[in-house]
């Protein structure tokens, strides 16, 4: 690998994650999910002292070398998943940060390369690891029985013949491509050419959430985000499914103190619970006709802010348990 410019990829809600993070002159920020740098790049241009910038693809990190040469060395690239930003930014002598932002799911680069796997739009190696690393799409599906496959395709592609669909991929086996598993799916479920969304595309998000445990992922970096931000500290995030969103919901309505913990690990932030640790939650933001005009694949992003009040965390990572 030695290309060093990113690839062209457009930021979701760019103006409005900036305007929620409310840079400023000086501060530190955390951005989780760098991927080709658009909101690095903008933190940075408003005046930000520092920003540590996470992902898990090696690619991206390579991409942002040339950034980060021309950052004046106010740019960290961190090779790391974002649900460990705690343990890294306190390796790198950072104990607090006054911004986290956090993009969830798959880029646009990792979508748009072919031999990642992430598409069926060409035909492709079935691989869909965002760090290249672990197992692949293709060893889980060539593995895994059918109960387990139409589980995942179920829970999180929200697919009701999951059941058929893992049924024939039991079938077709071995799988190695994207071109298999989608042809496959389409003969499952019953695919007439010209319809509106492609039956293949629930399967195909499912496997993929799968693989890189992005929900688990999700709910580590709230929690690691919850720990870092420093009284007054901004987390923005967005998110491009539901799955996703009823996340990030879910977790500022607890932590704010609008609702009570369903977790069995989380005591109820009540009197005798926990203070909330985060305040002026706004309302979700949404992509407007302009931005979708020009970002077809932005349609289902939703932008979800908070700010960290001085409350201790709910976690305690040191103890390993709830407060």
């Amino acid at each position: 690998m030695t290309t060093t410019a990113a690839p062209r990829h457009l930021p979701v809600l760019l103006d409005e994650v900036v305007a929620a993070l409310a840079v400023a002159p000086g501060e530190t920020h955390v951005d989780g999910t760098f991927g080709a740098g658009g909101y690095t790049k903008a933190i940075l241009d408003r005046g930000a002292a520092r920003v540590l910038a996470f992902d898990r693809d090696p690619e991206a990190i390579q991409w942002g070398k040339a950034l980060a040469a021309s950052s004046g060395e106010r740019l960290t690239l961190v090779p790391e998943r974002f649900s460990r930003m705690r343990q890294a930014l306190a390796a790198r002598g950072v104990e607090s940060v006054d911004g986290v932002t956090l993009d969830i799911g798959v880029s646009s680069m990792q979508l748009d390369e072919a031999d990642r796997g992430f598409s069926f739009q060409t035909d492709a190696p079935l691989d869909m690891r965002m760090s290249r690393a672990g197992e692949s799409a293709a060893d889980f599906l060539n593995r895994a029985d059918e109960a387990e496959i139409a589980d995942i395709i179920f829970r999180y592609g929200d697919e009701p013949k999951s059941r058929r669909i893992a049924r024939a991929i039991v079938v077709g086996r071995p799988i190695e491509t994207t071109g298999q598993l989608a042809t496959i799916v389409r003969r499952a479920v019953g695919y007439r050419p010209g319809a509106k969304k492609d039956p293949a595309t629930r399967t195909f998000q499912a496997i993929r959430i799968h693989i890189n445990q992005e929900l688990d992922e999700l709910e580590g970096g709230l929690a690691a985000a919850e720990q870092v931000l420093a009284p007054g500290g901004r987390l923005a995030v967005v998110t491009f499914h539901s799955l996703e969103d009823r996340i990030v919901k879910r977790f500022l309505k607890e932590r704010s103190g609008a609702l009570p913990s369903r977790s069995r690990h989380l005591p109820a932030a009540t009197e005798s619970g926990p203070a909330p640790t985060f305040e002026a939650v706004a309302k979700p933001v949404r992509v407007g006709e302009d931005e979708l005009a020009r970002n077809p694949r932005a349609r289902s992003a939703t932008l979800r802010a908070a700010r960290r009040t001085s409350a201790p965390a709910w976690y305690s990572f040191e103890r390993g348990s709830a407060i």
